[in-house]
């Protein structure tokens, strides 16, 4: 299969995504390629990484000056003691800003990395190597970072772009199903906000993606990329364009904060839910067309999330799921920012919505079977 390079041009960084099938052993030709030499390596693995997929990319370091942290990814180990873990692990092995950490990981794994290598000595290289589907199109491309609180998600953090990302699509098929449909998520969210070509493409081919065709899988994460490359090229630090990237994302982050991070419902299904919501109130308020809106729906109702998840978003208090939106970073005010759509690629990025509105539309919502 063809290697894939994406170049992110930044103001603060610029930097190369390579993506490709069974690409994890060539780390080091991909380091020699953009220059970058690496001195100490602080390699954090998530857990749940197969062996085989580890031991291929541990092959491309000098063992004498590589140190290995394990992770376990979920929202809970997304906090303070995670990054005091890291820093207190490179402050013991001396490492300087010249050298290196390296995140095996999810999403979560990422963000977390990501503002340990921001924040130790006032920023150290970073090499992100995402190893899951909703971090090969979103989260590793971009450059923010962060962690959680108890009073929301991802409200401590940083934007602070990798050095290097390499997708290796090989990796996916290790994933679970649910996971898979977890990074679908973004993929339709991207094509929302691209073009309705891009939409044609994952409507018509579904299936494929959803089941890693080589072929389909690599173009579905190549418009994803492209999409957020063109976005964070021209808002790094999200003033204004960049907000449309949480199309779906204010409804999602209530749902998992009211949840306290369950496991039993992850950031994808959030964010299909979240879609179906930022839909739903674009069309109540006659934005999106009738045409677009059942084209959508459709290709909506096509995603089976497992019914537990329905039953388990339906059961939370309107009222906490205000406060938590009411806490997200995007709110200046006393209403609540939404990112609404007017059509595929034409997106309304500051509407105001007031409390009041809200939870009648969320009363509507919540009450609907399947939250369709």
């Amino acid at each position: 299969m063809t290697l894939k390079t994406i170049k992110i041009n930044t103001k603060s960084k610029s930097y190369n995504i390579f993506l490709g099938s069974n690409i994890l052993g060539n780390l080091r030709t991909f380091l020699k390629r953009e220059n970058l030499r690496l001195n100490k390596s602080l390699l954090i693995i998530d857990k749940n990484i197969p062996t085989n997929f580890t031991k291929l990319l541990i092959k491309n370091f000098n063992k004498r000056n590589l140190f290995i942290l394990y992770f376990v990814s979920n929202e809970n180990n997304k906090d303070q003691r995670s990054i005091e873990k890291i820093h207190n692990t490179l402050f013991s092995k001396n490492f300087n800003r010249d050298d290196c950490i390296v995140s095996f990981g999810g999403g979560i794994l990422g963000d977390v990395a990501g503002f340990a290598a921001s924040t130790y000595k006032r920023g150290i290289k970073f090499i992100n190597i995402p190893s899951t589907l909703l971090s090969q199109v979103d989260s590793s491309i971009g450059g923010k970072t962060g962690i959680n609180n108890k009073f929301g998600k991802n409200l401590i953090g940083s934007f602070y772009q990798p050095d290097l990302v390499i997708s290796d699509t090989k990796v996916l098929k290790s994933l679970p199903k649910r996971e898979i449909i977890c990074g679908y998520a973004e993929i339709l969210k991207s094509c929302l906000l691209d073009s309705k070509k891009s939409f044609k493409f994952i409507d018509n081919n579904l299936n494929k993606i959803l089941s890693l065709d080589d072929h389909y899988i690599t173009n579905a994460i190549l418009i994803s990329c492209l999409l957020k490359k063109k976005v964070v090229e021209k808002d790094e630090k999200e003033k204004n364009l960049r907000k449309i990237l949480n199309l779906g994302h204010t409804f999602a982050h209530a749902y998992e904060a009211s949840l306290s991070y369950s496991k039993k419902l992850n950031h994808g299904e959030a964010v299909i839910i979240g879609l179906k919501n930022s839909i739903n109130f674009s069309r109540k308020l006659k934005k999106v067309s009738t045409k677009n809106y059942q084209i959508i729906n459709n290709h909506l109702s096509r995603i089976k999330l497992r019914p537990e998840i329905y039953k388990l978003i339906k059961k939370i208090k309107i009222s906490k799921i205000i406060n938590f939106m009411k806490s997200d970073k995007k709110n200046t005010s006393n209403k609540i920012n939404l990112i609404l759509l007017n059509d595929f690629g034409r997106i309304q990025i500051n509407y105001q919505a007031k409390i009041s509105q809200l939870k009648n539309f969320l009363v509507e919502e919540l009450n609907k079977k399947n939250l369709q």
